[in-house]
């Protein structure tokens, strides 16, 4: 497994450079509408495992609500004299507090399942709760890049990547290797406290690789916000593999080899984008 997943990394992660720092915003906004509706079809397994006609009709869904998206905001419209978009700040404020409910969701399962589990309406509300704040925060990120700094919105996407990439390195490795004590069993039974410790503590890394390329920076206040985003991924993840348990399925999809599906390679960002970019409004612009 270790072996596919190393493999299946090598020829994704220049995929994953080559979109973020290759393409003008207005192509990676169009792009980004294929993965999701990967994506949404595997969240389509999570609505019914059963019914094909119930994910398509997800997936289609949410394909017209991206594109809308992207026709109704253009790229080069997200930011306008320092402030975002109306539509595209709603968005991203409702997957803030969409996060904020599934944590709650997450601490109290399998209780919470009584009230959504049955619900083919609840699971879709809430696939499209995780799906397009995600999309949206991807593209806004990426549309900060400007002439005199062409690459800053990249930047700022690969820094949330590494924070998420790092965390769940660190949770893997010491988890696997000193692991005791069940995180949430209920919801995910391999994930451990000390794996939950380990990935927090690998984040500072990456602090220190951002306090080395950008000193001028407050070192209090990047690791406060490192430490926030590495524990909404944590939730990202938790809440996949809870909605993943009551559906009875292991892997969102088979797509890539050794992770599973795009949603199982993107779970914990779909928390990790949505949080980073409202703490940047809060705290950078």
């Amino acid at each position: 497994m270790l072996k596919q997943r190393i493999i299946t990394a090598i020829w994704l992660i220049p995929l994953v450079f080559g979109a973020i720092f290759g393409l003008p915003t207005e192509y990676f906004s169009w792009a980004l509408v294929g993965v999701f509706l990967i994506a949404a079809k595997e969240w389509g397994r999570i609505i019914d495992s059963r019914c094909e006609m119930t994910q398509w009709s997800f997936t289609v869904t949410i394909g017209v609500l991206l594109a809308a998206l992207n026709i109704l905001v253009p790229t080069d419209e997200i930011w306008l004299r320092g402030m975002m978009h109306p539509i595209f700040l709603g968005v991203i404020l409702i997957g803030g507090f969409w996060w904020f409910i599934s944590f709650i969701m997450v601490l109290s399962f399998p209780k919470s399942a009584r009230f959504w589990e049955k619900s083919h309406m609840l699971k879709s509300m809430f696939g499209q709760l995780t799906l397009i704040p995600c999309f949206v925060s991807l593209i806004s990120l990426k549309a900060l890049s400007t002439q005199a700094s062409p690459y800053y919105g990249g930047l700022l996407v690969l820094l949330v990547m590494l924070v998420v990439w790092a965390t769940d390195s660190g949770a893997y490795f010491v988890g696997k290797r000193f692991g005791k004590r069940k995180l949430m069993p209920n919801v995910s039974p391999a994930k451990t406290i000390e794996g939950l410790l380990g990935g927090l503590l690998t984040t500072m890394i990456v602090v220190a690789g951002v306090m080395y390329f950008s000193p001028e920076q407050e070192l209090g206040l990047v690791i406060g916000v490192t430490l926030f985003i590495a524990l909404a991924s944590a939730v990202g993840d938790l809440s996949e593999s809870m909605f993943k348990r009551v559906a009875k399925i292991k892997d969102s999809g088979t797509i890539l080899p050794g992770h599973g599906g795009v949603l199982d390679r993107i779970d914990s960002l779909t928390a990790a984008l949505p949080v980073f970019t409202l703490i940047y409004i809060a705290f950078w612009m």
